[in-house]
């Protein structure tokens, strides 16, 4: 297992599009990945769950991986964790 700690960059913090981004970039993963914030923590499969976290701008994430290329797996979910996503605003 593997352990990263991700510190939130995005202004609008992980809302629902960049959760869809996170979910879909690391979908096809055949290990386990998880992520723990404010005492809560939730497998990385769906929207829904990585949205119960509430996460904002400069809230801590704690990833942990388990399964194969663990390490490289880790750094792209915290690479996800720390982006700033750039969408345009709703009209």
């Amino acid at each position: 297992m593997v352990e990263k700690t991700a510190v939130v960059q995005n202004q609008a913090g992980i809302h629902v599009r960049p959760s869809g981004v996170i979910i879909e970039e690391i979908g096809d993963y055949s290990g386990k990945i998880s992520a723990e914030a404010h005492g809560f923590s939730v497998d990385l499969n769906s929207v829904m769950g990585l949205l119960s976290l509430g996460l904002v701008q400069k809230d801590e994430v704690k990833i942990r991986v388990e399964g194969p290329d663990e390490e490289k797996i880790a750094a792209k979910v915290k690479e996800l964790f720390e982006r700033h996503y750039d969408f345009p605003p709703r009209k």
